[in-house]
């Protein structure tokens, strides 16, 4: 009788041990690369390199975390890719985290993860060095915190903030490419530095 409750239990050990590395298989960091503005867009449309342009569509949801004021933003910004460029027969989807219209009333609250329904993510040569799947806006641009990691599990990717985007601050503009032409509304998950957290409007692939 021992031996064979030993048995079972060793079984269920290795099962569950099996379903925790398929989950971690799943699990996928994607490398993040900085760029400058204008010159980022030359990915997506190359007429008049250095200095290219893009015609973006921009929308917003907005949120408030508890202990502060104000309202936040989520800013969701999406343009094509258009032959020749490199990223031509992609769709750039563009995010930044903003509280510069925010004051924390008690304690202040601010957003330390962005999570979002994206999917496949397309890599693009955003600097000479090479392809990379996510880029982020360091100059040219507004923001002063960036991610400092990007994970992707299935079709979610979480992006960690390299310090809290807190009351008065934003992040820097940041994106990735996908295939799918067509943007649609969804919700993305914020987490607050204080714990828990709050879904407001995106738009993703």
């Amino acid at each position: 009788m021992t031996r064979n409750v030993t048995t079972k239990v060793a079984s269920a050990a290795a099962v569950l041990a099996a379903c925790f590395a398929a989950a971690a298989a799943q699990a996928a960091p994607l490398s993040i690369v900085d760029v400058s503005a204008p010159s980022d867009n030359c990915v997506f449309n190359n007429a008049g390199a250095p200095n290219c342009t893009v015609i973006v569509n921009d929308s917003v949801g907005t949120f408030t975390p508890p202990n502060d004021v104000g309202n936040a933003r989520l800013q969701s910004r999406t343009y094509p890719g258009v032959a020749p460029a490199p990223g031509a027969g992609t769709m750039a989807y563009v995010y930044r985290v903003d509280l510069t219209s925010v004051q924390g009333a008690v304690a202040a609250n601010c957003v330390t993860k962005l999570a979002l329904d994206f999917g496949p993510v397309v890599a693009l040569p955003y600097t000479p060095k090479g392809k990379a799947q996510v880029f982020v806006i360091t100059q040219g641009g507004l923001g002063s915190v960036k991610p400092a990691s990007a994970n992707q599990v299935g079709g979610t990717i979480t992006f960690t903030f390299a310090a809290p985007v807190c009351p008065g601050a934003t992040s820097y503009f940041f994106g990735l490419a996908s295939k799918t032409a067509k943007p649609k509304d969804s919700k993305a998950t914020l987490s607050y530095s204080l714990g828990g957290g709050a879904t407001t409007a995106v738009r993703v692939p």
